[in-house]
């Protein structure tokens, strides 16, 4: 999948979107803290969708999923479903197009929510570039767009910043290609760009300050970086596995931080944190855990009192792990448990 598949909901409760054979499921805590619903439900009803979806959320805590399904033989289209609150079903699935008019799936989708609660799906299109599906605000869907590009690789990473404006970041062989709005409401346009060797299925976007986001991703090197807008790119520490790394902005200790995760190339879960927008200053990780699956995938999110709380899941084994930061001084960890 794409984007973060551990949320918040309106209400505090914590929320998990989960893969299953020819479908997405959902599972949601009772209240803030839990306990957790004992099983999982199935979103969008009894039709299935293909692998790689996307879930994005906006500032109104509605989740915001985007899944291909099959329409014909060798063609696929998108599905789209709202889930408004984390113990109330999900809508249907309902269709929303091709970036192309017909075809097969051209790449995974992302989803970022504008503050108009507006989701804008990004996919990679036929010829290699991004093509845009965004929301009407009094319902329905604009017309496809095509935003450009070429020679995409990977996941695309989608993010709306703190002013509720949408940006996009996509990796192409030796650069890293940026689009956002210039103003709410408007198609995003290619912005500044950066050089940069990039492996692909690692860009993870967040929003980092007022005027910024910021863009990790692990480079040809293996070290984890981070790009912002009218700078270059700062390496920031080795990666601790191969995947992408999850990201949330928190404060610890009366500072204004970044978390990162990641499944470490032990099995386990890597932690860092540093003071926002400061990569010179440095970072590293602290393993926590026990070992994972190597299907094993991290999210990180904010509880109901603004903590850090983590979640990995693994598609194999089934398995969902939870952990929230201790009432102590800085990020330490409850024991995993298993939900």
């Amino acid at each position: 999948m794409n984007g973060d598949w551990l949320l918040r909901g309106r209400d505090g409760r914590l929320s998990v979107y989960l893969p299953s054979d020819g479908a997405v499921l959902c599972r949601a805590e009772r209240a803030p803290g839990g306990p957790w619903e004992a099983a999982p439900r199935r979103i969008g009803g009894d039709r299935g969708v293909q692998p790689g979806w996307a879930v994005g959320q906006g500032a109104d805590g509605y989740g915001h999923l985007v899944a291909w399904r099959p329409t014909a033989p060798g063609e696929a289209g998108l599905v789209h479903s709202t889930h408004f609150r984390p113990r109330l079903a999900p809508l249907d699935w309902s269709p929303v197009g091709h970036p192309d008019g017909k075809g097969d799936r051209t790449g995974t989708p992302a989803v970022a929510v504008d503050d108009r609660g507006r989701a804008h799906v990004f996919v990679r299109n036929q010829g290699g570039g991004v093509s845009l599906l965004a929301q009407r605000e009094k319902g329905g869907w604009q017309p496809w767009r095509d935003l450009g590009g070429a020679d995409v690789q990977g996941e695309l990473a989608a993010v709306t910043g703190e002013s509720g404006l949408v940006e996009l970041y996509a990796a192409v062989p030796g650069a890293i290609l940026h689009w956002r709005q210039e103003e709410p409401g408007q198609e995003p346009v290619r912005a500044e760009g950066a050089d940069a060797s990039v492996r692909p299925g690692t860009l993870r976007a967040l929003a980092t300050s007022a005027g910024h986001t910021t863009l990790f991703f692990t480079d040809e090197g293996g070290q984890v970086c981070a790009w912002r807008a009218g700078g270059k790119p700062v390496a920031l520490l080795d990666a601790a596995g191969p995947g992408p790394v999850s990201a949330v902005r928190c404060v610890i200790e009366g500072h204004d931080c970044t978390v990162l995760a990641q499944r470490s190339a032990s099995g386990r879960v890597a932690f860092a944190a540093y003071l926002t927008e400061q990569e010179p200053a440095g970072a590293w990780w602290t393993e926590s855990g026990p070992p994972l699956p190597a299907d094993a995938e991290v999210a990180l999110a904010l509880d109901e009192h603004e903590e850090v709380v983590a979640a990995t899941r693994s598609p194999s084994s089934g398995t969902l792990l939870l952990t929230r930061r201790k009432d102590e001084p800085g990020l330490a960890l409850q024991a995993w448990r298993e939900v």
